[in-house]
């Protein structure tokens, strides 16, 4: 009896890892809290300035990560795609430059308005939803910048490590 309830502990611990691994990982904005509007200026029309966003409590395990920005109201329309961005870096500045590579290699794809880097939120009326997710990844991807969102998460299978989501609300 007290090996099977050690070998429990043991299994069900090892299972347990990655989820606590995972769930470790916090994307936050000093711009807007999660769940609620997002700052004038970053909307498309409005100066299209993308928000500062921050992270913590990755895998130790993480090499690199990747971030994606899209409208889950607008049928995943894509907004920002980001990957390669060294693990050494834990947040992304407001304004956030629009290059294909910038000198630490990290990388931007293509968003839906067929431009690299950030293209804010330009609902057609009502509020929307613009879901910011970060992907801690065990390797860089071997992708080129310019890519799309499609290519980007087709590329990082298998290479999750945790994921952390933060969404805003932009809108009349």
């Amino acid at each position: 009896m007290k090996k099977a309830l050690k070998l429990f502990f043991v299994v069900f611990g090892i299972l347990l890892l990655p989820v606590a691994e995972a769930g470790a990982l916090t994307l936050t904005s000093p711009a807007f809290l999660d769940g609620e509007r997002m700052p004038r200026n970053s909307g498309y029309k409005n100066g299209n300035i993308s928000p500062a966003l921050q992270w913590s409590g990755f895998p130790e395990r993480t090499e690199s990560f990747a971030l994606i920005m899209d409208d889950p109201d607008a049928r995943g329309w894509t907004h920002w795609v980001v990957f390669n961005i060294p693990v050494s870096v834990t947040g992304l500045m407001e304004n956030f430059p629009r290059e294909e590579e910038l000198p630490d290699g990290t990388r931007q794809g293509v968003n839906d308005f067929k431009k690299v880097g950030y293209g804010g939120p330009s609902p057609p009326s009502g509020v929307h939803r613009y879901v910011f997710r970060l992907f801690a990844l065990d390797s860089r991807i071997e992708l080129d910048a310019g890519c799309s969102k499609r290519a980007l998460l087709n590329a990082m299978k298998g290479h999750v490590l945790a994921e952390a989501k933060l969404t805003g609300k932009y809108g009349n």
